[in-house]
């Protein structure tokens, strides 16, 4: 569950909740995207799993990643004031400082680490772009979660990852947005 932090929200037991305040950043949880990339997060990550989000926005699934028990989350976004509401959103979930990095860069080009999962829930002309440097950065078996993309759009996506290696894991729609999950063959 997402509550922005100026609403008052009477979690339930099985509920996690993220307090979000997304400032200037893109992302407050309510768009479609957001929330099938959350749903795939929930469902596919592991607990230890080191989490990538790529255009990061508000860190909104950076602090899911982290609350479903990545132990290290990182965040990357071209713009320096999403790099920096994200840091705040991350800190005002308690998300321990050691575990967390977010970092100005375009795209993952400044990126040698390598993850578990990572997400980028951006548009599909920069997902197609992103795809193919994917490979360098996740772990083999890995999963990559992509969304931003227009249901007209998903077969290409489809298409380009399949190409490079991916097995597509599963594909959910809502309002005409789709998310995609792939594992990168071992």
């Amino acid at each position: 569950m997402v509550k922005p932090t100026w609403r008052e929200y009477q979690a339930a037991s099985d509920e996690i909740i993220i307090e979000l305040d997304p400032g200037m950043a893109f992302g407050t949880g309510t768009h479609p995207t957001t929330t099938l990339c959350a749903v795939m997060i929930e469902k596919y990550l592991r607990k230890g799993d080191c989490f990538l989000d790529v255009g990061t926005g508000s860190g909104i699934l950076m602090i899911a990643a982290a609350r479903l028990g990545a132990t290290r989350v990182c965040g990357i976004d071209k713009d320096e004031t999403a790099v920096k509401v994200a840091a705040a959103n991350l800190k005002l979930n308690a998300t321990p400082p050691e575990t967390f990095q977010v970092k100005t860069a375009n795209l993952i080009d400044e990126t040698s680490e390598t993850y578990d999962m990572i997400a980028a829930n951006i548009l599909t002309p920069v997902i197609l772009g992103l795809i193919v440097d994917i490979p360098r950065v996740l772990n083999p078996g890995g999963i990559f979660i992509c969304s931003g993309i227009i249901e007209k759009n998903q077969g290409q996506v489809t298409e380009a990852l399949q190409n490079i290696g991916f097995d597509i894991v599963e594909a959910g729609v809502k309002e005409e947005w789709v998310a995609i999950t792939a594992r990168l063959t071992a």
